[in-house]
Protein backbone atom coordinates (compact mmCIF):
# COMPACT_ATOMS: atom_id res chain seq x y z
CA UNK A 1 0.00 0.00 0.00
CA UNK A 2 1.63 3.23 -0.89
CA UNK A 3 1.95 6.20 1.41
CA UNK A 4 -1.29 8.94 1.69
CA UNK A 5 -2.06 11.96 2.46
CA UNK A 6 -4.98 13.63 3.51
CA UNK A 7 -4.59 17.88 4.01
CA UNK A 8 -7.43 19.61 5.34
CA UNK A 9 -7.08 23.22 4.41
CA UNK A 10 -8.80 26.56 3.91
CA UNK A 11 -6.72 26.75 0.85
CA UNK A 12 -6.25 23.22 -1.64
CA UNK A 13 -5.55 25.08 -4.08
CA UNK A 14 -2.09 25.70 -2.64
CA UNK A 15 -1.79 21.60 -3.51
CA UNK A 16 0.43 19.85 -4.65
CA UNK A 17 2.27 23.00 -5.35
CA UNK A 18 6.11 22.35 -4.68
CA UNK A 19 5.26 18.87 -4.10
CA UNK A 20 4.32 18.39 -7.51
CA UNK A 21 7.43 18.66 -8.99
CA UNK A 22 10.81 16.97 -8.82
CA UNK A 23 11.14 14.01 -6.64
CA UNK A 24 8.07 14.05 -4.74
CA UNK A 25 6.09 14.93 -7.89
CA UNK A 26 7.87 12.05 -9.96
CA UNK A 27 6.68 9.76 -7.08
CA UNK A 28 3.38 11.20 -7.14
CA UNK A 29 2.99 10.23 -10.78
CA UNK A 30 4.22 6.78 -10.13
CA UNK A 31 2.04 6.25 -7.48
CA UNK A 32 4.12 5.98 -4.93
CA UNK A 33 2.29 8.35 -2.80
CA UNK A 34 -1.40 10.04 -2.84
CA UNK A 35 -2.59 13.65 -1.95
CA UNK A 36 -5.77 14.03 -1.31
CA UNK A 37 -6.47 18.30 -0.18
CA UNK A 38 -9.75 18.39 1.42
CA UNK A 39 -11.42 22.51 2.27
CA UNK A 40 -12.56 22.64 5.54
CA UNK A 41 -14.80 25.44 4.36
CA UNK A 42 -17.21 22.85 2.91
CA UNK A 43 -18.47 22.25 6.55
CA UNK A 44 -18.52 25.92 7.32
CA UNK A 45 -21.59 27.62 8.95
CA UNK A 46 -24.34 30.14 6.96
CA UNK A 47 -24.94 31.33 3.93
CA UNK A 48 -21.04 32.61 4.09
CA UNK A 49 -19.31 29.28 5.22
CA UNK A 50 -18.04 30.25 8.37
CA UNK A 51 -15.42 28.69 10.09
CA UNK A 52 -14.03 30.67 12.52
CA UNK A 53 -15.30 33.14 15.52
CA UNK A 54 -13.80 35.10 18.15
CA UNK A 55 -11.69 33.74 20.96
CA UNK A 56 -13.45 32.92 24.58
CA UNK A 57 -12.02 35.12 27.28
CA UNK A 58 -11.24 37.44 24.68
CA UNK A 59 -8.45 38.62 23.10
CA UNK A 60 -6.86 39.45 19.23
CA UNK A 61 -7.61 37.28 16.11
CA UNK A 62 -10.18 34.57 15.34
CA UNK A 63 -10.00 30.96 16.17
CA UNK A 64 -10.90 28.04 13.90
CA UNK A 65 -14.18 26.50 15.17
CA UNK A 66 -14.35 23.16 17.11
CA UNK A 67 -17.84 21.84 15.32
CA UNK A 68 -16.38 22.70 11.59
CA UNK A 69 -13.10 21.28 12.12
CA UNK A 70 -14.87 18.13 13.58
CA UNK A 71 -16.88 17.64 10.79
CA UNK A 72 -14.46 18.01 8.21
CA UNK A 73 -12.39 15.56 9.98
CA UNK A 74 -15.23 13.43 9.82
CA UNK A 75 -16.03 13.80 6.28
CA UNK A 76 -12.25 12.98 5.64
CA UNK A 77 -11.12 10.39 8.07
CA UNK A 78 -12.70 6.85 8.34
CA UNK A 79 -12.77 6.41 12.51
CA UNK A 80 -10.46 2.87 11.61
CA UNK A 81 -8.68 5.04 9.82
CA UNK A 82 -4.61 3.88 10.78
CA UNK A 83 -2.59 6.96 9.90
CA UNK A 84 -1.69 9.62 12.59
CA UNK A 85 -3.54 12.85 12.75
CA UNK A 86 -1.28 15.54 12.28
CA UNK A 87 -2.19 19.11 13.40
CA UNK A 88 0.68 22.02 12.25
CA UNK A 89 1.65 24.41 15.34
CA UNK A 90 4.81 26.43 16.38
CA UNK A 91 3.72 24.49 20.13
CA UNK A 92 3.92 20.86 18.55
CA UNK A 93 6.23 18.48 18.48
CA UNK A 94 9.49 18.97 16.48
CA UNK A 95 10.04 18.00 12.83
CA UNK A 96 13.36 15.61 12.71
CA UNK A 97 14.83 13.51 10.53
CA UNK A 98 14.23 10.68 13.07
CA UNK A 99 10.31 11.22 13.00
CA UNK A 100 10.23 11.87 9.48
CA UNK A 101 11.75 8.53 8.92
CA UNK A 102 9.00 7.01 11.67
CA UNK A 103 6.40 8.94 9.60
CA UNK A 104 7.78 7.63 6.10
CA UNK A 105 7.40 3.44 7.66
CA UNK A 106 3.27 4.01 8.21
CA UNK A 107 0.86 3.82 6.10
CA UNK A 108 0.60 8.36 5.50
CA UNK A 109 -0.38 11.21 7.34
CA UNK A 110 -3.59 13.28 8.09
CA UNK A 111 -2.29 17.02 8.25
CA UNK A 112 -4.54 19.91 9.47
CA UNK A 113 -3.70 23.02 8.44
CA UNK A 114 -4.36 25.97 10.83
CA UNK A 115 -5.17 29.40 9.96
CA UNK A 116 -5.77 32.63 12.65
CA UNK A 117 -4.99 32.37 16.34
CA UNK A 118 -5.42 28.72 16.18
CA UNK A 119 -8.11 25.67 16.52
CA UNK A 120 -10.60 25.39 19.33
CA UNK A 121 -8.48 23.16 22.07
CA UNK A 122 -11.80 20.76 22.09
CA UNK A 123 -11.22 19.35 18.46
CA UNK A 124 -7.12 19.10 19.18
CA UNK A 125 -8.70 16.45 22.58
CA UNK A 126 -11.55 14.99 20.61
CA UNK A 127 -10.13 14.33 17.42
CA UNK A 128 -6.42 13.31 18.67
CA UNK A 129 -4.95 15.66 16.72
CA UNK A 130 -0.88 15.24 17.02
CA UNK A 131 0.72 18.83 16.80
CA UNK A 132 3.83 19.30 14.94
CA UNK A 133 5.92 21.52 14.82
CA UNK A 134 8.77 22.84 11.80
CA UNK A 135 10.99 25.63 13.62
CA UNK A 136 10.46 28.21 16.59
CA UNK A 137 9.00 30.35 14.23
CA UNK A 138 4.91 31.50 13.09
CA UNK A 139 3.72 31.30 9.45
CA UNK A 140 0.40 32.13 8.22
CA UNK A 141 -0.75 29.21 7.95
CA UNK A 142 0.38 25.69 8.23
CA UNK A 143 -0.04 24.41 4.66
CA UNK A 144 3.83 25.48 3.98
CA UNK A 145 4.58 23.73 7.18
CA UNK A 146 2.23 20.82 5.74
CA UNK A 147 4.26 20.47 2.24
CA UNK A 148 7.59 20.16 4.64
CA UNK A 149 6.41 17.51 6.64
CA UNK A 150 5.59 15.60 3.40
CA UNK A 151 8.67 16.29 1.30
CA UNK A 152 10.69 15.04 4.42
CA UNK A 153 8.64 11.70 4.20
CA UNK A 154 7.94 11.01 0.59
CA UNK A 155 12.02 11.26 -0.36
CA UNK A 156 12.18 8.23 2.58
CA UNK A 157 9.81 6.12 0.60
CA UNK A 158 11.69 2.85 -1.27
CA UNK A 159 11.74 3.78 -4.59
CA UNK A 160 12.03 7.74 -4.33
CA UNK A 161 15.60 8.40 -4.79
CA UNK A 162 17.89 6.81 -7.12
CA UNK A 163 20.45 5.63 -4.68
CA UNK A 164 19.34 4.19 -1.05
CA UNK A 165 22.64 6.24 0.32
CA UNK A 166 21.65 9.25 -0.77
CA UNK A 167 19.41 9.10 2.26
CA UNK A 168 21.28 7.56 4.60
CA UNK A 169 24.62 10.34 4.48
CA UNK A 170 22.60 13.22 4.72
CA UNK A 171 22.59 16.06 7.61
CA UNK A 172 20.80 14.52 10.82
CA UNK A 173 20.58 10.81 9.71
CA UNK A 174 23.74 10.30 12.32
CA UNK A 175 23.17 13.66 14.53
CA UNK A 176 26.02 14.62 12.34
CA UNK A 177 26.04 17.67 9.88
CA UNK A 178 26.75 16.77 5.90
CA UNK A 179 30.43 16.91 4.83
CA UNK A 180 30.68 19.35 2.00
CA UNK A 181 30.27 18.05 -1.75
CA UNK A 182 32.82 18.95 -4.93
CA UNK A 183 32.55 18.15 -8.37
CA UNK A 184 34.39 19.33 -11.63
CA UNK A 185 35.65 21.53 -12.41
CA UNK A 186 38.76 20.44 -10.65
CA UNK A 187 39.93 24.31 -10.13
CA UNK A 188 37.42 27.08 -9.78
CA UNK A 189 38.53 30.68 -9.30
CA UNK A 190 41.54 29.79 -7.09
CA UNK A 191 39.47 27.28 -4.93
CA UNK A 192 40.73 23.17 -5.78
CA UNK A 193 39.01 19.90 -5.01
CA UNK A 194 40.61 18.57 -1.44
CA UNK A 195 43.10 16.40 -2.85
CA UNK A 196 42.26 13.53 -0.49
CA UNK A 197 38.98 13.17 -2.95
CA UNK A 198 41.10 13.05 -5.80
CA UNK A 199 43.48 10.12 -4.29
CA UNK A 200 41.03 6.77 -5.10
CA UNK A 201 41.91 6.01 -1.47
CA UNK A 202 38.84 4.95 -0.18
CA UNK A 203 39.60 4.78 3.34
CA UNK A 204 41.43 8.20 3.64
CA UNK A 205 38.18 9.68 1.59
CA UNK A 206 36.06 8.15 4.37
CA UNK A 207 38.36 9.38 7.12
CA UNK A 208 37.92 12.66 5.80
CA UNK A 209 34.20 12.86 5.12
CA UNK A 210 33.64 11.80 8.67
CA UNK A 211 36.31 14.30 10.23
CA UNK A 212 34.67 16.96 8.57
CA UNK A 213 31.36 16.50 9.14
CA UNK A 214 32.66 16.18 12.71
CA UNK A 215 34.08 19.64 12.17
CA UNK A 216 30.66 21.29 10.76
CA UNK A 217 28.86 19.90 13.49
CA UNK A 218 30.83 21.25 16.45
CA UNK A 219 31.15 24.92 14.37
CA UNK A 220 27.57 25.16 13.58
CA UNK A 221 25.44 22.50 15.34
CA UNK A 222 27.07 21.77 18.95
CA UNK A 223 24.04 21.12 20.61
CA UNK A 224 23.65 18.01 17.78
CA UNK A 225 26.76 16.48 19.62
CA UNK A 226 25.61 17.39 23.21
CA UNK A 227 22.10 15.21 22.71
CA UNK A 228 24.11 12.46 21.24
CA UNK A 229 26.20 11.71 24.48
CA UNK A 230 22.99 12.56 26.43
Amino acid sequence: MSFSATILTLYPEMFPGPLGVSLSGDALARGLWSLEARNIRDHGLGRHRAVDDTPAGGGPGMVIRCDVLGAAIDAAVAQNDPRPRLLMSPRGRPLTQAYARELAAGPGVVIVCGRFEGVDERVIEARGLQEVSIGDYVLSGGEMAAMIVLDACVRLLPGVMGKEASGTEESFETNRLEYPHYTRPREWEGRSIPDVLLSGNHAAIERWRREESERITRERRPDLLTSERG
